[in-house]
């Protein structure tokens, strides 16, 4: 099954598991990089760096793995094995101590990009609909023009030159493309924070969280993203 999901240059965290103290104390995660998936049980990672310095995480130590893979998040658990250096690279090499599964976290990574939106604020009628988790949105209202900045599968940062209420619902409409294919997405989001932008007065920045996003078009998302940095990643090694 790993070998199904996990590719090389799929972005991995690392986080140590203490199975016999029971703690529940946050731990120091390591992001890092598939170097290679050697079976269905076995992979090479790349070993965590901290500025220039490679983190020597010891033999036998066990790790909670989360891949951030083109279909999703998937999550193991994992023992290292061995650590050596291959190609002039210095790996670790992790057996797993359980199963692979898809992985549905609070905390989704942000991919920083320029795509264009439209934005307006939610009609009472509609805020409504959306606390009785009916989907019902007005047609045709005029938007304005706003700029994504970052996106994940929890929610966008967009930068707009008026400034949405904290706490008011907004509705979105922008284009990803997946697999060649331009779709067209709406939905609607939570304003969590806005702040005029520094230097740029009259320009605003807001974070925003999904309202009742469905899994199958987070999961369009998830993929946009991760599609994106494989290609951003292969023309930065051209």
């Amino acid at each position: 099954m790993l070998s199904k999901y996990v590719f090389a240059g799929d972005k991995v965290d690392l986080q140590a598991v203490d199975r016999l103290s029971g703690t529940d104390g946050v731990k120091k995660v390591y992001t890092t990089k598939v170097y290679d998936v050697l079976s269905d049980d076995r992979l090479e990672v790349i070993m965590p760096m901290e500025k220039t310095k490679l983190i020597l995480l010891p033999i036998d130590g066990e790790y909670d793995l989360c891949f951030y893979t083109a279909q999703g998040l998937y999550q193991c658990f994992a023992r290292i094995i061995d650590r050596y250096k291959s190609n002039n690279v210095y790996v670790l090499v992790f057996e797993l101590t359980s199963n692979l599964r898809k992985h549905q976290r609070r905390d989704y990574y942000r991919f920083s990009c320029v795509l264009d939106m439209k934005t307006r604020e939610l009609k009472q009628e509609e805020v409504q609909a959306i606390e009785a988790h009916h989907a019902m949105l007005v047609p045709g209202l005029p938007l304005r023009r706003s700029l994504i900045v970052d996106i994940s599968g929890g929610g966008i940062r967009f930068i707009s030159d008026h400034p949405y209420e904290q706490g008011s619902l907004v509705y979105c409409t922008y284009q990803l493309v997946n697999d060649g294919i331009a779709k067209d997405y709406e939905t609607v989001g939570k304003v969590l924070s806005v702040r005029e932008v520094a230097n740029r007065p009259g320009e605003y920045e807001h974070r925003v969280q999904y309202v009742d996003l469905s899994n199958d078009v987070r999961e369009e998302i998830i993929k946009f993203i991760f599609d994106e940095e494989r290609r951003l990643r292969r023309n930065r090694g051209r």
